[in-house]
């Protein structure tokens, strides 16, 4: 699932005008009134500033346990392209590629691939259903649109092996798709903030393909890995334990090194562990599609798109920052901010990194991954996309994001073969 941050619905909050200057005569009376007024409204604003500042911090940090069932199901139905759908138009359903459309709860699941028709004046759109996975689609009413298109790497024609990676507070499931008996180099997965695994299977052929074996792990508060302590995210500052933890047991099933693969907040959580982990010598390079290259940046940025007033969102940070935010916030330590604005460190990263973002990613803006590739090009290649939503990128273009992840994985491992993704559907 490729929320970052969810758009909520925060209540509108009106300005109170500044006081006028320069009274004339008639109006001296009302002063004194006036001044009491004008306390009580900014006592109320101030009230109000910090009930979202609170509440936004909390979104920030707090896990969700169930997705919204946002999307309705208009019609299914048979055509000579197959099964087809039609659901409204929106921003989402709209754009180019190939999708999920999960409903039951998620316990139903179909891939959604080409718009066979929209009329914008309409409000809706028909596209193929090119795959139902589970569940009944034509008793459906409700679901929701996801970029995760596949349900388990034998839905993209890998076979896979369950395994458990040990963690803090127990085990963490996660898939292993081996390549050839003798890959010493493994790419660990990580998914992004609000997803699973799934979001991962994505990126299996072309590692598969570069002669790299994968480990998609689970993470602390995802809902598969054991929940952290205080049950909030650490927004990297905590899961990069979890992701050295893959490391840990990937050097001890036979890898000499690993690439670390992340979205969204799995780029924040690889960067860190990169940065923190002992094991950090054992990474060879960094993938990173639409990375969280800047929590602050971030976090202004969703502020102003929920329409929240700039000084509850910066309260919302320095909740989320600060030791005296800790009762409000729920979180077990603070979480400093600042150490994750890697446009600012930029010349720390020394580990060869392709970061892929979209210039159409309208919940983790592109520009700091750009402004941080063009400060330290020697390590790193951004690769931009357009018309992509989040982590969307290969949704809108499979062939171009497997060729340049490929290409620029065997480049930078030193490697000739596996010179294409050999591309099947289940």
């Amino acid at each position: 699932m490729p929320i970052s941050i969810p758009v909520l619905p925060f209540p509108a909050v009106s300005n109170v005008p500044a006081p006028a200057t320069g009274l004339s005569a008639p109006w001296v009376k009302w002063t004194a009134f006036g001044a009491g007024v004008g306390a009580a409204a900014t006592t109320a604003l101030f009230a109000a500033t910090s009930g979202l500042g609170v509440y936004f911090a909390r979104q920030v940090v707090t896990p969700r346990r169930t997705r919204d069932a946002n999307l309705e199901i208009l019609a299914l139905f048979d055509s000579e392209h197959g099964k087809q759908i039609i659901l409204p138009a929106n921003e989402d359903t709209t754009v180019d590629g190939t999708y999920s459309l999960y409903f039951d709860g998620g316990a139903g699941h179909a891939r959604i691939g080409a718009i066979r028709s929209y009329v914008p004046r309409e409000g809706t759109v028909q596209r193929d259903v090119e795959e139902i996975y589970s569940g009944d689609l034509a008793k459906a009413v409700r679901g929701w649109w996801s970029g995760s298109i596949y349900p388990s790497p034998s839905a993209v024609g890998l076979a896979e092996e369950e395994v458990n990676v040990p963690v803090d507070g127990g085990m963490a499931p996660a898939w292993l798709v081996r390549a050839d008996p003798d890959a010493t180099t493994w790419a660990i997965m990580v998914h992004g903030r609000g997803a699973q695994r799934t979001e991962c299977l994505r990126a299996v052929r072309t590692a598969h393909a570069a002669g790299l074996t994968s480990l998609l792990i689970s993470y602390r508060n995802d809902g598969e890995a054991p929940y952290a302590s205080d049950g909030r995210y650490g927004l990297g500052l905590t899961e990069w334990h979890d992701v050295e933890a893959a490391i840990r047991y990937a050097l001890a099933h036979g890898a000499k090194d690993v690439v670390l693969f992340g979205w969204s907040m799995g780029g924040a959580i690889s960067l860190q562990a990169a940065d923190r982990s002992p094991l950090s010598r054992h990474i060879r390079a960094l993938v990173l599609d639409g990375p969280v290259i800047n929590w602050v940046d971030v976090l202004a940025h969703h502020a102003r798109l929920n329409r929240i007033p700039a000084q509850a969102g910066r309260l919302g940070q320095w909740l989320i920052s600060n030791a005296a935010g800790r009762a409000l916030t729920g979180l077990a330590a603070p979480l400093d901010l600042k150490s994750m604005d890697w446009v600012t460190r930029a010349e720390e990263i020394r580990i060869p990194t392709l970061i892929l973002h979209s210039k159409d990613d309208d919940f983790v803006p592109y520009g700091p991954s750009a402004e941080l590739a063009e400060k330290n090009a020697d390590v790193i290649t951004f690769e931009p996309f357009t018309q992509a939503g989040h982590t969307k990128e290969y949704n809108v273009d499979p062939e171009r994001w497997e060729t340049t992840v490929l290409v620029w994985l065997n480049n930078t491992l030193g490697r000739t073969r596996h010179p294409a993704v050999r591309r099947s559907e289940a």
